[in-house]
């Protein structure tokens, strides 16, 4: 493989020296864009583009284009899986994500395949290996998935939901099933990240959307714990180099400590903690990434560079902080403005790595 141009996100992640902060932003390949949502267009739908390589590796690109970022994120979505699972995903506009068919009863549970990421993602490996290969060594690709428990909720509830009524009544009522939905889903994201690895992914995020949204106990034992399992089953070193891991769980501020203990070489902080009281809290177990609000990005450009000037001060000197928003990109954000934002992380940044 190329030898990689611009390697600071990785060297930040495991804690190395590096010259500024990096940066880069969650669903930087998105909506906010023109020309994204020309390729959309171009390709009839947004499964369309998942799909299909060739467009996946075009809009991960895109944003590059534009800004000097430090990684690149495969373009794709949390629910492939479960739709590789045979559930059905589909999109409805201006409702989000659905699925056909919802998980309700253990037999339901039973039933359900674990994809294999060749046979039945292949067109996610494929998108990976393309990118890579586009990139050329320019920065590192970072892979993802959803974790068991986000996933969960969208498989019971059949899509979006603000109280996830159905989701945790079965927690509480019929923890066997959920336990084995959960464990299905955890080797599932295992084979999926792997898949990912080896098909030339740098880096691998977890996105924990929903873990925030239970209870500290049932966290711990419904989200973190399966967190916990794909982790120390994922292939770390590849390439001759280190696969770093980040862990993010929106919401989960409370439970920082337990998450930095999960053997993750990274946790990622929404905007609700402060992020030097949080590199306080968890020493230096892990690396951080985070955390600016990202309706900053609503704000003028001056207003963006003092935020951004405030998190860098919090975290203070030394390596460990990739600079990211605390959720994603919002698509009415003015590119002008994500622009100015990555900008002033670089200029910045640089006195905390004299």
């Amino acid at each position: 493989m190329t030898a990689l141009k611009n390697d600071r996100f990785l060297r930040a992640l495991l804690k190395q020296p590096v010259d500024v902060t990096p940066v880069w932003m969650m669903r930087q390949a998105g909506r906010y864009l023109p020309e994204y949502r020309a390729s959309r267009a171009k390709a009839g739908d947004f499964m369309s583009l998942c799909m299909n390589p060739e467009f996946a590796c075009e809009v991960t690109l895109q944003p590059l284009e534009r800004y000097p970022l430090d990684a690149a994120i495969l373009f794709s979505d949390i629910l492939t899986i479960p739709d590789a699972m045979g559930q059905g995903l589909y999109f409805e506009t201006g409702e989000g994500p659905r699925f056909r068919k919802v998980v309700s009863t253990l037999a339901d549970i039973e039933a359900l395949p674990i994809p294999d990421p060749q046979k039945d993602l292949g067109y996610v490996m494929d998108a990976v290996s393309t990118i890579r290969r586009e990139l050329n060594g320019r920065v590192p690709l970072i892979g993802f998935s959803g974790s068991p428990w986000t996933l969960a909720t969208y498989m019971v509830e059949g899509g979006s939901s603000k109280d996830f009524r159905k989701t945790k009544a079965m927690l509480y009522d019929n923890p066997v099933a959920m336990h084995l939905l959960l464990d299905k889903l955890a080797q599932s994201v295992t084979s999926y990240l792997n898949g990912q690895i080896l098909a030339g992914a740098q880096a691998v995020q977890i996105f924990d959307t929903w873990g925030g949204n239970l209870s500290a106990a049932a966290y711990q034992e419904f989200s973190l714990a399966y967190m916990r399992k794909i982790v120390s089953g994922l292939i770390r070193e590849h390439d001759g180099r280190k696969v770093p891991v980040i862990l993010f769980t929106k919401n989960g501020g409370l439970w920082l400590e337990s998450i930095a203990d999960a053997g993750a070489d990274a946790l990622g902080l929404d905007w609700t903690c402060d992020i030097g009281e949080a590199r306080r809290r968890v020493g230096s177990k892990v690396a951080l990434q985070g955390n600016m609000d990202p309706t900053v990005l609503y704000a003028k450009p001056e207003a963006i560079r003092a935020e951004v000037a405030r998190i860098l001060a919090s975290y203070g000197p030394g390596s460990g902080h990739v600079f990211n928003l605390g959720h994603g990109i919002t698509p009415e954000v003015d590119p002008e403005h994500a622009g100015a934002f990555i900008r002033a992380v670089h200029e910045f940044s640089a006195q905390y790595h004299r």
